[in-house]
């Protein structure tokens, strides 16, 4: 390939950033992989005399969509500027442009990643999104290419930063919630308005692309169950580490007999669990195949070079599909029908905090709960809080969620239950 590789790009904010160092910096190793120069043609910024932490020719700038999108100098269009539909919009005229299109955007391929896809096939071009989950971890290209002879059973992972970084400082230091959500918005793991990570939104987008493309089903936001992290207490993760766990934010997608779960919610692990030393903003997801077994992705969930380090490698590969003259035909559509457990086919073991009377009677009215559902203790605490109440720590052995709520509903209408405190899903270690 002689003619070099154009470059337009849909923002210039943080990742923007970061593709157009790396390009500039990396144009041999770009060279060498794609066989001809890499350049940056175009980029569509919101206003023209902003100053700008990169090195780029004012002249490329410009605040006209059309002259990326429509440019007929323009190879591959990197969209990086965030939000739904005008970035639908942009993306599916590229495409009808003949361009092909590299996207950093969760949100959007969460909720229309089919349909985007399905554009880009009718018109022989690519679009990959490589870092929409996990910003720098491969983890997408290692399910869609590395794991492609295996059949995924399980994905478990933590998959947003910024609830990992609070969750981390409340359980090493002891601070609240609060106090660690402030610390985390100061430093720039947190936006100003934190809902979309805190509420566990964020990963649930991801959760739902890595499931649709690790079970061949299309899996939709609405079928991921979603707990965030805004009610839990010191006093959870003090108990956690008391009774031998870690708690993280778990995303988790499981397929038994072609029926699949998938949720996001705050969970314990067993400390020896490698989830479980995944700290501050880092992100890790396990994988399970039926014949690798195990395997973990590790690294950088964010950050301007990591997410850009994903971006431009999936530029190489669709500059790779274009010398090969494959373009367009790495899209494939769902193999199996989509079918999600029922809650009595979800298995779990499941943290309780029980606030109780302390009297005569009141453990044997608690197990006879649990004995009516045939579910059995796997750790207890008992610990007084007062003269009158005691606290009540359960861990559970797996039992069906359905049987769980039952006996979570059980427990509320108990005389002598002044207040389930909090409740959580436990992970790992025996059955």
């Amino acid at each position: 390939m002689e003619k070099g590789i154009s470059v337009g790009l849909l923002g210039l904010g943080t990742v923007g950033s970061g593709v157009i160092q790396i390009i500039q910096r990396h144009q041999e190793e770009l060279k060498h992989q794609v066989g001809c120069p890499v350049s940056v043609e175009k980029v569509l910024v919101r206003n023209l005399e902003k100053k700008r932490n990169v090195d780029i020719d004012e002249s490329k700038l410009t605040e006209h969509v059309e002259e990326v999108i429509a440019n007929p100098e323009i190879d591959v269009v990197i969209e990086v500027m965030g939000g739904v539909t005008e970035a639908k919009e942009y993306i599916i005229s590229a495409l009808e442009n003949k361009k092909h299109v590299v996207t950093a955007n969760k949100d959007l391929m969460a909720l229309y990643g089919a349909e985007l896809l399905q554009v880009a096939s009718d018109n022989q071009c690519d679009l990959f999104y490589e870092a929409s989950v996990a910003g720098g971890i491969p983890i997408i290209r290692s399910l869609v290419e590395g794991l492609s002879a295996d059949r995924i059973t399980k994905m478990m992972g933590i998959v947003n930063g910024t609830t990992n970084f609070i969750l981390t400082k409340m359980s090493k230091i002891g601070s609240s919630y609060d106090d660690v959500l402030k610390e985390a918005q100061e430093l720039g793991y947190a936006e100003a308005d934190p809902t979309s990570d805190v509420e566990g939104l964020d990963a649930a987008r991801k959760m739902a692309i890595l499931s649709t493309l690790g079970f061949s089903m299309n899996i939709g936001l609405e079928d991921v169950v979603v707990r965030g992290i805004t009610t839990v207490t010191e006093e959870d993760l003090h108990y956690c580490e008391q009774l031998g766990y870690t708690m993280k934010l778990i995303g988790l997608a499981e397929r038994t007999d072609g029926r699949v779960e998938v949720s996001v919610q705050p969970t314990l692990l067993p400390n020896e669990h490698p989830l479980a030393s995944v700290n501050d903003e880092f992100n890790a997801v396990y994988v399970y195949g039926e014949a690798v077994g195990e395997t973990m992705f590790y690294g950088p969930g964010a950050g301007s070079l990591p997410t850009a380090t994903s971006i431009v490698s999936d530029l190489v590969t669709v500059m790779k599909n274009k010398r090969l003259g494959v373009n367009g035909r790495s899209v494939t559509a769902p193999l199996y029908e989509k079918q999600l457990k029922t809650d009595e086919e979800i298995e779990s073991k499941y943290f309780l905090r029980l606030h109780v009377t302390d009297k005569a009677g009141t453990f044997s009215a608690i197990t006879s709960i649990f004995a009516e559902h045939e579910v059995s203790f796997e750790k207890l605490l008992q610990l007084p809080i007062n003269e009158e109440v005691a606290e009540i720590i359960i861990i559970t052995h797996r039992t069906s969620k359905k049987t769980y709520e039952d006996i979570y509903n059980g427990l509320n209408n108990l005389e002598v239950v002044q207040s389930v405190e909090s409740s959580y899903r436990v992970e790992g270690g025996n059955k």
